[in-house]
This record gives structure tokens, C-alpha cells and sequence, in this order.
């Protein structure tokens, strides 16, 4: 699984998913709140499988 997910996308996603979850649990909005697992989890682990199937990236380059 090659890392996909970087620097403020990375961030974004985290902070997005979060917020879902959180105004979920404080009862603000509805059960679709709990989308913000996905968000949260391709945040975490740098990989999206969206950006997988486009070959997208929003890594650095690595530099050889």
C-alpha cells in the first residue's frame, strides 16, 4: 500500500472526520455524521483508495 495522503490534505481530513464525529455524538446532526470515519481513517494511515484508483498524490516527492 504506497502512501498517498500528505501534508494539509492530511490534516484536513483528520480535523473534517473529527468534527463529524464529534457533532454526532453531541447530537447536532444525524447518523451520517458517522462518514466521518472515512476522513478520519485515510487521514491516519496516508492512504486514500480514491486517489489510488485516479493515481493521484498529494505526497512529496521523494527525492532520489
Amino acid at each position: 500500500m504506497k502512501l498517498n495522503v500528505g501534508g494539509i490534505d492530511r490534516i484536513l481530513r483528520i480535523v473534517v472526520g473529527l468534527a463529524l464525529i464529534g457533532a454526532t455524538l453531541a447530537g447536532m446532526i444525524g447518523v451520517w455524521g458517522w462518514i466521518g470515519v472515512v476522513p478520519l481513517l485515510t487521514g491516519i494511515f496516508k492512504f486514500c483508495p480514491a486517489y489510488a484508483i485516479f493515481g493521484m498524490t498529494t505526497c512529496p516527492m521523494e527525492k532520489n
